[in-house]
């Protein structure tokens, strides 16, 4: 019986109250209302932030969230978001009430083309998007409605092509399209778009600023690659890419947290 409790417990995940809510928004240095609940066992997105209708920046990563409720659209003073690191598989249409987000993060999680809406499309402040760590092959074509995206990470999904939109969008001036299939038939790992052209893509992180599930998939992901150098001159079918095992975000340096964490 108290085994099965426990189970239950943990599947419920952590319950975030009005006033904890409240107690944990901090003002950030630049004035806007940041809420931070990154990392705590929440299973359901709180419905309780609907009672904070000044708040700017809110933190869901790393927590065991499967689902966005249509009512995450009620946040539109929300300029900053980041949901890294939950089991989301499809954002809600609602998200395009969100007109003020300029930064929007949505890697590491289970997203596959069918769960991103074309309303997505609609988010024209948008500065920044990371959809990498994801089971991508293909974005919504109204997403060139994203007429104010500079930073766009789709690394680590299955990508075959780029998507035509990316093409026109003269605002993008940073693309990181590592490790997808698109990047293999290149015979390349892939690379980011900057100002001067092509550029590396590679950040470098401390092993103190990774989680510990960061610093392990980081280190089976180097065993594999360096492993399967010989193999990548090969026939692109004979080689076992884990797209299916990365369960973790990506490892940046911690001065570039804001962009593409």
């Amino acid at each position: 019986m108290a085994k099965g409790g426990k189970k239950g417990g943990g599947a419920k995940g952590k319950k975030v109250t009005l006033k904890m809510a409240k107690n944990a928004v901090r003002v950030t240095t630049d004035g806007h209302r940041r809420l931070d609940l990154s990392n705590m066992g929440i299973a359901t997105f709180p419905k309780c932030l609907l009672k904070l209708p000044d708040l700017n920046e809110l933190d869901l990563s790393r927590n065991q969230l499967k689902k966005l409720p249509d009512f995450i659209g009620d946040l539109v003073s929300l300029s900053w978001m980041d949901l890294h690191s939950n089991q989301l598989d499809a954002i809600p249409e609602t998200v395009s009430q969100l007109v003020a987000l300029s930064h929007l993060n949505l890697s590491n999680n289970r997203l596959t083309s069918a769960g991103l809406p074309p309303s997505l499309g609609n988010l024209a402040r948008l500065r920044s998007l990371n959809l990498g760590m994801n089971r991508l092959d293909t974005l919504p074509p109204t997403m060139v409605g994203l007429c104010s995206l500079q930073e766009l990470g789709l690394f680590d999904n299955l990508f075959l092509s780029l998507p035509e939109f990316i093409k026109v969008l003269p605002s993008i001036i940073r693309l990181n399209t590592k490790r997808n299939p698109l990047s293999y038939a290149q015979g390349d790992s892939g690379a980011t778009r900057g100002e001067g052209g092509l550029e590396e893509g590679v950040y470098l992180a401390k092993e103190g600023s990774l989680c510990g599930s960061c610093l392990e998939s980081c280190k089976k992901e180097r065993s594999w690659m360096l492993g399967g150098r010989r193999d990548r001159e090969g026939d692109a079918e004979s080689r076992g890419v884990p797209y299916s095992g990365l369960v973790t975000p990506n490892s940046v340096a911690q001065a570039n947290q804001e962009q593409w964490r």
